[in-house]
């Protein structure tokens, strides 16, 4: 059976019992997009063996990459992952590239040179895990044994956010790879952190995009300056990962106790702040004092 025919789900008798074959039932898989400098050079057995080299769990990971194609088509996986590539000999949309770049965190020059790129891979998770971190995980992974293949950054278009490719470079993640990209902040790739000032509004707004790939409500603040955001970007991490390993829900008019001595009030946006609107639920945070606290009828 062709690997065309299991890049979109189509299974068949097959002498290959480990033949890769993607989840038909995904709508609406995560993706993580790879921008390399120079044209599309990566090999199977290259990319099988970086793969494998990644972790200790992904020691019997497999690259199928489609024959004589226009464009890069291919799948890997291992466990119950599976990774769909497709690969295209051209620049990224500027768009989509600009809206991932320019509210990253890392130097201007690394930003010109991701700018710059020649050609990209969309990555697409095809598997049967069902956590969505660890589909994002193993979406990281597989960027990361690209890295040797020319990569110069990872982008997360829906999430607003980019990484150069070095951060998920296996060298520098040591054999615990995994793990590290398991503990990622949350808003340094898989949810985004933005940064925008709006006309007429006093103040930077700040907020996430991305969470409602985990259920999750996206989070926004209106910061007296740029100097906050790294405050803001740890506050609004840790309330997504309480959220995400609580269960808790939270919704607008909820309060909320955020350090010793520092309260949140949670409200929806207003009209005016149409600039927060989407692509799932907005939860404006305002920092409150003490007695504004929801406190519990006696």
């Amino acid at each position: 059976m062709s690997i065309f025919s299991r890049f979109f789900g189509r299974k068949e008798d097959s002498a290959d019992t480990q033949a890769l074959t993607a989840n038909p039932n995904i709508e609406n898989p995560l993706s993580l997009q790879v921008l390399f400098s120079g044209p599309l050079a990566i090999r199977q057995e290259a990319l099988t063996a970086a793969l494998r080299g990644y972790h200790s769990s992904m020691k019997d990971a497999r690259a199928e990459i489609a024959p004589d194609m226009p464009e890069f088509l291919g799948m890997v996986g291992w466990g119950n992952h599976v990774v769909s590539l497709v690969g295209f000999n051209a620049p990224c949309p500027k768009e989509s590239v600009e809206v991932c770049v320019a509210p990253a965190h890392y130097p201007a020059a690394v930003k010109d040179q991701v700018r710059g790129h020649a050609s990209h891979v969309l990555l697409y998770y095809a598997g049967f895990e069902e956590d969505v971190l660890e589909q994002y995980v193993a979406l990281a992974a597989v960027a990361g044994a690209l890295t040797n293949a020319g990569a110069v950054a990872v982008l997360n278009e829906h999430a607003h956010t980019s990484l150069p490719a070095g951060v998920f470079d296996p060298a520098e993640l040591g054999e615990d790879s995994l793990d590290v990209l398991r503990s990622l902040p949350l808003t340094m790739l898989f949810c985004g952190f933005v940064k925008y000032e709006v006309e007429g509004v006093d103040g930077v707004w700040m907020r996430t995009y991305g969470a409602d790939r985990f259920g999750l409500p996206d989070f926004a603040a209106l910061a007296q300056g740029h100097d906050e955001g790294e405050y803001y970007s740890n506050m609004f991490n840790n309330i997504m990962v309480y959220m995400r390993e609580s269960g808790a829900e939270l919704a607008a008019g909820h309060t909320m106790q955020i350090g010793e001595n520092a309260f949140m009030k949670l409200r929806t946006p207003a009209e005016q702040e149409y600039y927060l609107d989407g692509p799932g639920q907005v939860l404006v945070a305002e920092i409150i004092t003490a007695d504004e606290i929801n406190t519990p009828p006696q």
